[in-house]
């Protein structure tokens, strides 16, 4: 698909929640660049700085504020719903339920006072399925997640799905693979895995993990909010197919200019130590090294099928996984993150 149909209306007045994050730092910035008017909430600690070229106006306070949720959607055509409590360690699971599914009914509440409002386009995610144990999952597979975030992540999505039924709101929900590319600490750590004597990987099966490029995720939303199919429905946006943490750590390698050597091991015994080590630092305010959480992302399949948006919308991603990660790869040695 080319570019010019991704593009949202001349003068749209939008706002945008998680603009200072990894995708939102994008998608204003893709925004600004179609010339629309961008209002965006952030917290007071969160840092505007790298934003200020583009004009945004800002509301401070939290996205679960209901009175700066009323100013910040006053006269907006546009909702882009992004700000989320992602790997925020220890976040009890009331703050996540703040942010998640108080936030996002304010929003969608606002939504409907506004005049000529024309798309909530709810940024979900993948988590909201869990671990996939018949891979690959597809947008009517059943909801099971496995932690805080993923709950209520899926609270949220449930929520909204009921209420703009009910009020006709118009809205689409995204839920996006893995998202990576130049600037994401994520992932991070396995491209810092990957180029190491030794690749460790744990667990025996496939480690299926599925992506799709910052670039190419803003590309879906802009779509989302604009295409007429896309009312009313969630799509999971990602690459055409997964890839295997192997496959990842050789790209990654291969770009670098370094050989990958792969060692597999056992995953039990890191999970003991990891729960050790939530069940100490928990109760002492801590952030534990090691959690249940980060030792499950080597050992759980992440699979999608991705046709519908492909289909519906017509939505081609410009990465392929191969090329985004080396992309990735030379971009972090660059900054010396590598």
């Amino acid at each position: 698909m080319s570019e010019p149909e991704y593009k949202m209306p001349a003068g749209a007045q939008v706002l945008v929640t998680g603009a200072t994050g990894f995708t939102g730092a994008v998608l204003v910035r893709r925004l600004a660049e179609q010339g629309c008017v961008i209002r965006a909430i952030a917290r007071h600690t969160a840092n505007v700085g790298p934003l200020k070229d583009l004009g945004i106006e800002w509301f401070r306070g939290n996205v679960y504020d209901a009175a700066t949720v009323k100013a910040a959607t006053a006269g907006v055509q546009f909702i882009f719903h992004a700000a989320t409590a992602y790997r925020v360690s220890g976040l009890p699971e009331d703050e996540h339920r703040r942010v998640h599914e108080t936030s996002t009914q304010l929003l969608a509440e606002a939504a409907l006072n506004q005049p000529g409002f024309q798309r909530f386009v709810h940024v979900s995610t993948v988590g909201v399925h869990g671990h996939v144990e018949h891979p690959p999952a597809t947008e009517e597979t059943k909801f099971n997640p496995g932690d805080d975030y993923q709950k209520t992540k899926a609270e949220a999505e449930l929520w909204l799905h009921a209420f703009a039924r009910e009020k006709q709101l118009p809205y689409t929900v995204i839920r996006p693979a893995a998202i990576y590319g130049p600037g994401d600490r994520r992932l991070l750590k396995l491209f810092k895995l990957a180029i190491k004597p030794v690749f460790i990987l744990l667990g025996y099966g496939p480690g299926l993990y599925h992506l799709i490029h910052v670039e190419d995720l803003v590309s879906g939303l802009l779509l989302a909010a604009v295409h007429p199919a896309a009312q009313g429905e969630a799509f999971i946006c990602g690459n055409p197919a997964a890839v295997t943490q192997a496959d990842m750590g050789r790209t990654v390698c291969a770009a670098l200019g370094h050989k990958c050597r792969i060692l597999r091991l056992p995953a039990w015994p890191v999970f003991l130590a990891a729960d050790l080590c939530e069940l100490i630092c928990k109760p002492l305010h801590i952030a534990p090294p090691l959690y249940r959480r980060r030792v499950a992302f080597f050992t759980k399949d992440r699979s999608f099928d991705t046709s519908k948006i492909r289909e519906r919308l017509g939505f081609v991603p410009r990465y392929t996984d191969s090329e985004g990660l080396a992309m990735t790869a030379r971009w972090y040695r660059e900054q010396k993150w590598l």
